[in-house]
C-alpha cells in the first residue's frame, strides 16, 4: 500500500501600490509606527464609503494575465463575513462567485536533468483587501496582545492552485517560479520577511489500496507560511504525519472535517488551530457600497501591452541566443529582471553571450555578494565590462590580464569607471598580450634552468609540475597567455 501527495497552494500578493484598495491610505510598511496609516473607510466605520483603487484592479489583471488566466468582462466585491480583533469591521471585502481572472496555468521545471516540465493549473487570482496583524506576548509571563491596523485595507491578489502539486520540492519550486514572475512584471516587491507574499498549503493524501481504490485523508490547511525553506519543511512535515495518523487510525476526508494548522518552525512541527470554515461560514453577500467593474477587449489588450516577457520565455531565449547552458540561464534569469537587462547590454555589446555570462555569473555576481550591492549599485557598467572582454576577443589582453583591469577599476577608481581607463592601466601594469616570442622564450629558459627538480618531476610523468614553472613565468611577464606558456615549457622539458 502507498499513497499519492495532492497539493494546493492559496498564495497571497501584496499589490505594488502607493495607497489601499478603497482608500487613500498609504501603504507602506510601517510596524515602528502602528495604527498610523488608517481611515475611517479602511476600519469600516458608520458613513464611510469605498472606492476602488484603480491602480490595484490594473495590477491585479497584469497578474492575471501573466499566469495565462481568462480576465471576465464581469466581476463583482463581496463581504466575507468573520471577526478577528484585526479586522474590526468584522467583513472583508473580497471577491466570492465572480472573480476577475480564473482558469489558468503556470508551467514549472520538476526535474533540472531531463527538463521535465509540468502545469500547474490555477483556479482564480481574485483582488481583496487584507487584515490587519495580531502580536501575541508568547513567552507565558505576559497577557498582552497587541493589535495594528495599518495594513488593513491593502491590496491583495490571492492566487489559489490547483491541486496538482505532488511533493514539497514540486510546491517549493511553484511558489519560487511564481515569486520570480511576479517581480518580473513589476506587480509587487514579494518581501517575504514584510509579509508581501504568504502562503496557505493544503496538504492530504491518496492512500492506494490493493483493490485499486484511492481513499484521500482529511485536508490540512497549513496557514501563513512567509519562506520557501518553510513551506517545503512544513509540507514535508505533515505528508509524514498525515500518513501516521491515517496507519493508526484510518479516518478518511468524509470522516474528518478540514483542519487548519500552523507552522512552528523552531519545533519543526506543525500544531492544529482550528476547524477550517467553508464557503457557507463566511456568509458572502455582494458589497453594497461598491459597485461592479466592467472589462472590455481594449482594457485587456492595454494591460497586456505593459506585459515583458516572462521569466520563463526570457530563460528559453537566452539559452538559443547565447548559446548558455540552462544552469547559467537559470543563474542569469532568478538574479531578477536588472541583472539579466545587465548581462544582455554585454552580451550583445560585446558579441560574445558564453564570455559574458561566464565574467557575470562568476565575476560580478561574486563582488555583488561581497560589497552586498544590487547590479544596479554596481561601479561597473555594461559598456565598461563590454570594452573589457572586446580586449579579450582581440587579443590584447588574456582573461587573467582583463580580471586584473576588473579588479583595478573596481578598486581605485574615484569616480565611476570609465572605458578610456582600460588601455591606461594596461599599459601601466604591463598587460598587453606578448607578442614577442624571443622574450618570453628568454624567461621560460631562465624559470626551466632555476627549477631542476620540477623538470626531472615533469620528465618523470609528473605532470602537474609544470603547474608551479607556468606560475612563475607568469609573475615574470603579466601579458602571456598561460596557453601558450604551458605549451612552450613542455616543449622545452621534453
Amino acid at each position: 500500500m502507498d499513497y499519492t501527495v495532492i497539493i494546493g497552494l492559496e498564495v497571497h500578493v501584496q499589490l505594488q501600490t502607493n495607497t489601499k484598495l478603497f482608500c487613500g491610505c498609504s501603504t507602506k510598511f510601517n510596524p515602528d509606527e502602528p495604527n498610523t496609516q488608517t481611515c475611517p473607510v479602511c476600519l469600516g466605520l458608520p458613513g464611510a464609503l469605498p472606492v476602488l483603487n484603480r491602480e490595484a484592479f490594473e495590477l491585479g489583471m497584469k497578474t492575471g494575465l501573466a499566469i495565462n488566466c481568462e480576465i471576465p468582462s464581469f466581476t463583482k466585491w463581496d463581504r466575507k463575513q468573520y471577526y478577528y480583533p484585526d479586522l474590526p469591521k468584522a467583513y472583508q471585502i473580497s471577491q466570492y462567485d465572480l472573480p476577475m481572472s480564473q482558469n489558468g496555468w503556470l508551467e514549472i521545471e520538476i526535474n533540472s536533468e531531463t527538463r521535465e516540465k509540468k502545469k500547474i493549473g490555477i483556479i482564480r487570482a481574485h483582488l481583496e483587501e487584507d487584515a490587519g496583524k495580531n502580536s501575541h506576548d508568547e513567552s507565558g509571563r505576559g497577557q498582552d496582545s497587541k493589535v495594528d491596523l495599518n495594513r488593513c485595507g491593502t491590496p491583495l491578489v490571492e492566487i489559489v492552485s490547483e491541486p496538482d502539486l505532488r511533493s514539497a520540492q514540486e510546491a517549493r519550486t511553484y511558489l519560487e517560479e511564481l515569486k520570480l514572475l511576479l517581480t518580473y512584471i513589476d506587480v509587487s516587491d514579494c518581501n517575504m520577511q514584510e509579509g508581501s507574499l504568504r502562503c496557505d498549503a493544503n496538504v492530504n493524501l491518496h492512500v492506494h489500496q490493493e483493490t485499486g481504490e484511492s481513499i484521500p485523508t482529511p485536508i490540512v490547511e497549513i496557514k501563513n507560511l512567509n519562506s520557501f525553506r518553510g513551506v517545503e519543511q512544513a509540507i514535508e512535515y505533515e505528508i509524514q504525519r498525515q500518513w501516521k495518523a491515517w496507519q493508526e487510525t484510518g479516518l478518511s476526508l468524509k470522516e474528518v472535517p478540514k483542519e487548519t494548522r500552523g507552522w512552528d518552525a523552531d519545533r519543526g512541527i506543525t500544531l492544529e488551530q482550528r476547524g477550517k470554515e467553508d464557503a457557507a461560514d463566511y456568509r458572502y453577500f455582494p458589497d453594497p457600497d461598491l459597485a461592479p467593474v466592467k472589462v472590455t477587449d481594449a482594457d485587456r489588450e492595454r494591460i497586456l501591452e505593459k506585459l515583458c516577457e516572462r521569466p520563463a520565455e526570457r530563460r528559453a531565449r537566452l539559452e538559443e541566443r547565447y548559446q548558455l547552458s540552462s544552469y547559467d540561464a537559470a543563474v542569469i534569469i532568478d538574479q531578477g529582471i536588472d541583472f539579466a537587462d545587465y548581462f544582455e547590454a554585454v552580451a550583445e555589446s560585446s558579441q560574445n553571450g558564453k564570455q559574458a555570462s561566464n565574467w557575470i555569473t562568476q565575476d560580478v555576481l561574486r563582488e555583488l555578494k561581497e560589497r552586498e550591492l544590487e547590479i544596479a549599485e554596481f561601479p561597473i557598467k555594461p559598456d565598461v565590462l563590454s570594452a573589457i572582454l572586446q580586449k579579450v576577443k582581440a587579443n590584447e589582453i588574456t582573461n587573467n590580464s582583463a580580471r586584473i583591469v576588473f579588479q583595478e577599476l573596481l578598486n581605485n577608481s574615484k569616480d565611476a569607471p570609465r572605458a578610456e581607463q582600460i588601455q591606461h592601466i594596461v599599459e601601466e601594469k604591463g598587460l598587453g598580450l606578448v607578442s614577442d616570442t624571443g622574450e618570453l622564450d628568454a624567461i621560460i629558459q631562465a624559470v626551466v634552468d632555476k627549477n631542476a627538480k620540477a623538470v626531472a618531476d615533469f620528465q618523470s610523468g609528473k605532470q602537474a609540475a609544470v603547474g608551479a614553472l607556468i606560475g612563475q613565468v607568469m609573475r615574470e611577464i603579466k601579458g602571456a597567455d598561460p596557453k601558450m606558456v604551458r605549451q612552450l615549457l613542455i616543449e622545452k622539458m621534453s
